[in-house]
């Protein structure tokens, strides 16, 4: 999991979601397990 300023570039890939938990936001894509993210 990469903690990154910025989702744009993650959450463009193909089977990406954008998720919100705990007031952080998530990108996590099931096609790719290894391309997840958070932001804050």
């Amino acid at each position: 999991m990469k903690v990154r300023n910025s989702l744009r570039a993650l959450k463009q890939l193909p089977g990406a979601q954008i998720v919100r938990r705990r007031g952080r936001t998530f990108v996590i894509n099931k096609a790719n397990p290894r391309m997840k993210a958070r932001q804050g």
